[in-house]
C-alpha cells in the first residue's frame, strides 16, 4: 500500500479521534476513509474497530469517578456488553463481502440519523432525572437491551453510545452525568470485546491499523485541549451532513 494511503489513514484517524473526544462519531469519518482506499468493507470495519479501540479508554478513565456506586449495574451491563460484541463481531465475520457492502449505505445513514437524535436524547435525560420520575422496572431487564445494543456495536458501531444511553435511560433512573459513565464503560467493553475476536480474524490490515491507533490517541488528546473552544453540538451536525453525504454517494454507486 503507497506511503500516501497510511498517512490519509492516519489524518482520519486524527480527526475522528478528536471528534470523538467532543462529539462522537468518529467512524464516520475513518471508515470511509478506509473503503475509500481500497480496502474491502468487512476488512475495513474489522480494521476499524481495532484500531479506534484504543481511544475509548481515555473516555472510560476520564468518567471513572461517575462509576463510583454503579459497580451492580456494571455486573449486570457490561457482560452484556461484551457478549453482544462478540455476537455481532461473529455476524459480521459471517457476512459475505457483497452483502455487507450492500448494507454499508444503510448503516452509515442509519449511524449518522442516531448522532442526530444524541441531543434531544440527552435532553430527555435530563428532563427525566429533574422530574425524578420513578420507575418499578427492574434495573436487571437493562441486560436485555444492552445486549442487543451490542451486537450493532460489535457489527458496525458507529452510533452505538447514542442507542444504549437511551437504553439506560429507559431502565435505570439516575443523572444525565452518571449515565453517561456508564454508558462509556459500556461502549469500551463492546468495542474491546469486538477488537480481540477481530485479532484472530485474519481480517485486519495491521499496518494501517498501528498508524490509525497513534492517530486516534493523538486525535484524543488533541480534542481534549478543544474542549470549551469548539461547540459539540455544531461538530456533531458536521459529522451528520458528512454521514448522510456518504451514504447517499453509496447509494447512488450501488
Amino acid at each position: 500500500m503507497p506511503i500516501i494511503n497510511f498517512i490519509l489513514a492516519g489524518l482520519a484517524a486524527i480527526a475522528a479521534g478528536a471528534i470523538n473526544a467532543l462529539a462522537g462519531g468518529g467512524t464516520l469519518i475513518t471508515f470511509p476513509t478506509l473503503v475509500a482506499l481500497g480496502i474491502p468493507a468487512v476488512a475495513a470495519n474489522v480494521t476499524n474497530t481495532v484500531a479506534l479501540c484504543p481511544g475509548y479508554i481515555g473516555g472510560t478513565l476520564a468518567q471513572a469517578d461517575d462509576l463510583k456506586g454503579q459497580k451492580t449495574r456494571m455486573w449486570i451491563t457490561i457482560p452484556a456488553g461484551v457478549i453482544g460484541g462478540l455476537i455481532g463481531g461473529f455476524i459480521l465475520l459471517n457476512t459475505a463481502e457483497k452483502v455487507f457492502r450492500e448494507l454499508v449505505p444503510f448503516l452509515i445513514l442509519m449511524a449518522s440519523l442516531l448522532l442526530a437524535v444524541q441531543d434531544p436524547v440527552k435532553g430527555w435525560l435530563t428532563r427525566r432525572a429533574e422530574k425524578k420520575q420513578s420507575t418499578t422496572t427492574s434495573e436487571r431487564w437493562a441486560a436485555l437491551p444492552v445486549g442487543l445494543a451490542a451486537i450493532y456495536g460489535g457489527y458496525f458501531g458507529a452510533g452505538l453510545s447514542v442507542i444504549v444511553l437511551a437504553t439506560l435511560g429507559l431502565v435505570i433512573e439516575d443523572t444525565l452525568t452518571r449515565l453517561n459513565a456508564i454508558k462509556q464503560a459500556i461502549a469500551f467493553a463492546v468495542n474491546v470485546a469486538a477488537a480481540i475476536f477481530f485479532v484472530f480474524s485474519g481480517q485486519v490490515w495491521w499496518g494501517i491499523a498501528a498508524v490509525m491507533a497513534v492517530g486516534a490517541l493523538l486525535g484524543g488528546a488533541l480534542g481534549g485541549r478543544l474542549a470549551g473552544k469548539v461547540k459539540p453540538s455544531t461538530l456533531r451536525w458536521i459529522v451528520v451532513v458528512i454521514g448522510v453525504m456518504v451514504s447517499i454517494i453509496y447509494f447512488v454507486r450501488g
